[in-house]
């Protein structure tokens, strides 16, 4: 339990004593899931849709998903012509 404080205590920490890193590590990981999170509902990549959303990776998994899984499918818009 003091580990927890402890590790929670040092987060608070380095909130306080950078901000604008925190707040650029903050952008840069929800700019990049919701990327991700748009294209995976848009190929209906349902586990990869849930594993993006629940993991934060700060962007890593998300990148890899967008740049190495997702670029192998495409998106066919069906018209009713």
């Amino acid at each position: 339990m003091t580990s927890l404080l402890q590790n929670t205590a040092s987060i608070e920490l380095f909130i306080v004593n950078h901000p604008f890193l925190f707040t650029a590590l903050l952008v840069w990981s929800l700019v990049w899931k919701a990327l991700a999170l748009w294209k995976s509902a848009q190929l209906s990549h349902r586990w990869w849709f849930a594993a993006i959303l629940i993991v934060n990776t700060l962007g890593i998994l998300e990148i890899i998903y967008l740049y190495f899984v997702a670029k192998k499918y495409s998106v066919r818009i069906e018209t009713g012509e």
